[in-house]
């Protein structure tokens, strides 16, 4: 194992009911006014919204609500949010929806208590947090992304055309309530692309060095399994608690840091579907279900050993017979039939992306990042797109 440092701060409340059970307790903490936070609105159509404002009127709370938070959080939008929060000298902010949602309060809270540029000061480049963000608490309605248990928060910036995120220890929720039962009403296809974010997720931490035995490895080939055996359950019965309740975890465990523990990690499939999101608004987990098999089929041979580890442990390839190399292969073949199977876009035609698109210009626009297996250059991403057409 390499050497790290964890933090995780968030403390998590898990469970059907754990809203109901724990919410009144925990709002004693903080200030007599809560900024609630949320999407589109379908938090009221499914009974999740008046169940959190009974339990803040019961405490007396001010509430002040944030709505249309959007499914690629903009910096717009946070500004918007940060002018809310500051004119209404809100105490605490509650978070009610999926990584969105929770991404945009990160960023609000930090703003709320800043007088400076947060995107120039902390997106465009890493900075220095001195000082305590408005505290915020976050009731996840849609699984998958992970972004409870981090300080992880990614923005668009709608006039750079940059889509990218940070991660701060500072911006840790104070608390975090998952009962997988408020994950029921999401449609099919986003929560197959949660959950699917949830393994793109492990994948881009696990196909990275160190390579021999560690800990987060064998912990991401069980949490992969999982995801994929519980994704399988979740389609057959949406309402399955067991499946959605691991897929829930699932997505936490993906994103709190453990598994990152002593890793280089990857992330360049999420650097350029980052970019393709921002210049098409593409829903995310799907972009990456259109990318991820392009993009392991031009590296699988830099990481062979990994890939043919992924085969076996992951996907139950015999060994029999077969090389490193033709392992590795039908690894990635059978991350490309799983993503087939549960019904995820495999093309940017499938994706609803316009043929005339520019995608040299994304293409250009996208990050290099340093613990890939192959380091990617512009011109390899170029081809990773006009092969995903």
């Amino acid at each position: 194992m390499n050497n790290f440092i964890f933090e995780n701060s968030s403390k998590v409340y898990f469970g059907e009911g754990c809203v109901k059970e724990y919410l009144s307790n925990i709002l004693s903490a903080y200030g007599d006014t809560v900024m609630l936070c949320y999407g589109g609105g379908s938090i009221k159509k499914n009974g999740i919204y008046d169940e959190v404002i009974t339990v803040l009127k019961k405490e007396n709370k001010a509430v002040v609500e944030f709505s249309g938070i959007p499914s690629n959080p903009t910096y717009s939008k946070v500004l918007e949010g940060v002018k809310l929060a500051k004119e209404s000298n809100a105490d605490l902010i509650l978070a009610v929806g999926g990584g969105s949602v929770m991404d945009c309060c990160k960023a609000i809270s930090l703003g709320a208590k800043y007088d400076g540029d947060i995107w120039s000061d902390f997106w465009a480049r890493p900075g220095v947090i001195d000082f305590e963000p408005l505290p915020l608490g976050i009731i996840v309605t849609v699984s998958g992304t992970g972004s409870e248990c981090n300080g992880g928060a990614v923005i668009t910036n709608e006039e750079l055309k940059i889509k990218t995120g940070k991660d701060y220890p500072q911006h840790n929720a104070k608390f975090v309530m998952l009962d997988s039962t408020y994950t029921y009403s999401v449609p099919e296809f986003q929560m197959v692309s949660g959950a699917f974010d949830t393994l793109s997720h492990i994948m881009e931490i696990y196909f990275s060095e160190p390579n021999e035995s560690n800990v987060s490895d064998d912990i991401s080939e069980a949490l992969m399994k999982n995801v994929i055996t519980n994704l399988r359950a979740a389609i057959k019965n949406p309402e399955d608690y067991t499946a959605r309740s691991n897929l829930m975890w699932d997505a936490t465990m993906a994103e709190n840091r453990i598994i990152k523990l002593g890793k280089k990690t990857d992330f360049e499939c999420h650097q350029m579907e980052h970019q393709l999101g921002a210049y098409t608004n593409c829903n995310h987990g799907a972009g990456l279900a259109v990318l991820h098999p392009v993009y392991y089929r031009h590296i699988c041979k830099a990481g062979e050993k990994k890939f043919a580890q992924f085969a076996v442990n992951v996907w139950g390839i015999s060994k029999d017979g077969k090389t490193d190399e033709e392992l590795a292969k039908a690894g990635v073949e059978a991350l490309a039939d799983f993503i087939k199977e549960i019904g995820m876009p495999t093309t940017f035609k499938e994706l609803g992306i316009d043929e005339n698109i520019n995608l040299k210009e994304i293409a250009d626009s996208c990050g290099i990042v340093p613990g890939a297996y192959k380091k990617m250059t512009h011109e390899e991403i170029l081809k990773i797109f006009e092969e995903c057409k």
